[in-house]
């Protein structure tokens, strides 16, 4: 006997949409975040404990990988944001056609990183 039950999407048969994406994307940067935020805490707790443990994090900071750590960190702030908004507007009932839902999980690609080279080059001004 044949089973005739449909079979669940799975990595060979599923296509990829650009919600599907950023929605992974929204929890991926969630997490991401609170490490990020707990990294941070960190690096002003070592305020407490001496120079000498605030430099060595300021000087990883001021390394290549470091700016691009920092760099990465304001990215999955912004796209974790703009992520958040286009949800604040599904919570009220906006956005939902696949037109419009295509359109704004782009658009939450693409001003992220807009937003997050705008913010890089801002800061080399004020810094």
């Amino acid at each position: 006997m044949e089973n005739k039950n449909p079979i669940s999407p799975h990595i060979q048969i599923y296509s990829w949409h650009i919600s599907s994406l950023v929605s992974i994307g929204h929890r991926i940067t969630g997490v991401l975040n609170i490490i990020i935020l707990t990294l941070i805490s960190v690096w002003l707790a070592s305020l407490l404990l001496g120079e000498l443990n605030y430099k060595i994090i300021y000087n990883f900071l001021n390394s290549f990988i470091g700016k691009f750590f920092v760099i990465a960190s304001i990215w999955s702030f912004i796209f974790h944001s703009l992520s958040e908004l286009r949800h604040l507007f599904w919570d009220m009932g906006y956005g939902f056609e696949l037109k419009t839902a295509n359109f704004t999980g782009a658009l939450t690609i693409v001003l992220s990183i807009v937003f997050t080279i705008l913010f890089y080059f801002l800061g080399r001004i004020i810094i």
